[in-house]
């Protein structure tokens, strides 16, 4: 872990509320996709928790969700202006921990698609198939699916109104028998996801609100199988049925 400055090369919207940073900088120490940053804000004293989207030795590609005042600021950068970036924080998902002869799904629901793409860019180089199972609101809201289909994903996309791909939630796709999941997105859908019966078990990524983001603070501690956890440190993947959702 330690703190960078990184470059915006740049910035654009993907739908409205959500938009994808390109930063120059040294992001050769992470390690893993589903690991994140803690960026700081002018005028916060608090960072801001970023998944990582994407990444080289010498960039980092974000998707940021607009909430509050330090991501709206986030959303007015351009190119040139520098960013403070802590990295590498969090444990990500562990590729190999998923069965070989089992299918894979990647499960995003909203914003929580982002970690999901270098994810799924780390599985087809292992030459591994994997079906991204991708939920919004409505059909405006939908992001990255493109891109995943450019990767040889195969992509279903479910729509709470219908307007695109299937009625319903993640939950609401068909997802083939003895699947192996890895997941981000709100807490009902891990939770649904969780139920499901016939998994071969997964991975899930949590969010929550940081103070540090790397344990000192205990702020973002959760209760698991196996006792007290910090999200920032212990996570933010967990094995699915370990975390008490």
């Amino acid at each position: 872990m330690q703190p960078s400055i990184f470059t915006v090369c740049g910035n654009r919207a993907l739908t409205p509320g959500v938009f994808e940073l390109t930063l120059q900088g040294n992001a050769s120490l992470i390690a893993r996709p589903g690991q994140f940053v803690n960026i700081s804000v002018p005028g916060f004293f608090l960072r801001r928790p970023i998944s990582v989207c994407d990444w080289t030795e010498g960039s980092l590609t974000l998707l940021v969700r607009t909430v509050g005042g330090g991501t709206a600021w986030l959303e007015k950068v351009r190119a040139e202006q520098t960013l403070d970036v802590l990295l590498p924080l969090g444990n990500g998902f562990d590729i190999a921990a998923s069965p070989a002869n089992a299918p894979i799904v990647l499960a995003g629901g909203g914003i929580g698609v982002a970690p999901l793409y270098g994810l799924a860019r780390a599985l087809r180089a292992a030459g591994r198939d994997c079906l991204v199972a991708l939920g919004f609101r409505m059909a405006s809201d939908v992001f990255y699916a493109d891109r995943f289909e450019a990767l040889g994903c195969d992509v279903a996309i479910a729509t709470e109104d219908g307007s695109r791909g299937t009625r319903g939630f993640v939950t609401s796709l068909p997802l083939p028998d003895g699947a192996y999941v890895f997941a981000c997105g709100p807490m009902p859908m891990l939770r649904a996801l969780a139920a499901l019966p016939g998994l071969a078990g997964g991975q899930i990524s949590l969010e929550a609100r940081m103070g540090c983001g790397f344990g000192a603070c205990m702020g973002c501690t959760i209760e698991t199988q196996n006792g007290p956890a910090r999200i920032c440190h212990d996570g933010p993947v967990f094995e699915m049925g370990s975390a008490k959702l």
